[in-house]
């Protein structure tokens, strides 16, 4: 992965987890809470593709189990988001630009949903039967409903700054300003003109010393 990707990609899942633990899970909603970090890794795996996206969609699913207060064993969000995000990336269009807004939120539901149903079945491989109780339908429904609601406001977000630091408009600045001063000194010449006219000046000198010497000849034949 590219610098500014991993960059990016780190300061965004830091905000996103930090603003889900702090904020919206003490919101007491009903069901499931809010996953802002899924929506993170939506976003990136979007315009990153299927590689860039698992390997996002793990590191953020780590991060979010070793935060507190996690409940579950260490990995397993990790796993989660690690197939959510390669399976993301899948959909992504070739030149990384969607036409509509159809297509993203129907990947946020589509992931929600998806996420939702593998942390329960990976719950149940370990002998985590928290979904039970809860009810895994209404929790899924509310885990949709909810990133739902939620994705206008961040998807886009995250997927024009991901954009932006792909294009990398300072490099491209940079590199037009080099181009042109290189172009610049390419066809102005300058070393030539200089030449020339050093050139100029020698023959100058030397046909006025040459006349001088033949004013001074002439003198002395005088």
């Amino acid at each position: 992965m590219k610098f500014n990707r991993i960059l990016l990609s780190a300061t965004l899942i830091v905000v996103a987890l930090v603003v889900q633990v702090s904020v919206l899970a003490r919101l007491q909603l009903p069901g499931a809470v809010p996953d802002l970090v899924l929506l993170t890794v939506v976003g990136l795996a979007l315009v990153y593709g299927p590689v860039s996206g698992s390997l996002i969609g793990f590191s953020a699913g780590l991060l979010a189990d070793l935060a507190p207060p996690a409940d579950h064993a260490a990995g397993r969000y990790a796993l989660v988001l690690c197939v959510i995000g390669y399976l993301v990336g899948l959909a992504r269009p070739e030149n990384g630009r969607l036409t509509s807004a159809a297509g993203p939120m129907a990947v946020v539901v589509a992931a929600a949903v998806g996420s939702t149903l593998l942390y329960a079945g990976v719950g149940a491989l370990v002998g985590d039967t928290a979904a039970r109780h809860v009810g895994l339908s209404f929790l899924l429904f509310t885990a949709a409903v909810y990133d739902l609601l939620l994705a206008p406001f961040t998807v886009p977000l995250i997927m024009a700054l991901a954009r932006r630091a792909e294009n990398d408009p300072l490099a491209d600045a940079g590199g037009g300003n080099g181009t042109d001063v290189a172009s610049g000194w390419l066809s102005s010449g300058t070393g030539l003109r200089i030449g020339t006219q050093r050139g100029g000046l020698r023959v100058k000198t030397a046909r006025s010393r040459a006349s001088r010497a033949g004013r001074i000849k002439g003198v002395k034949r005088l």
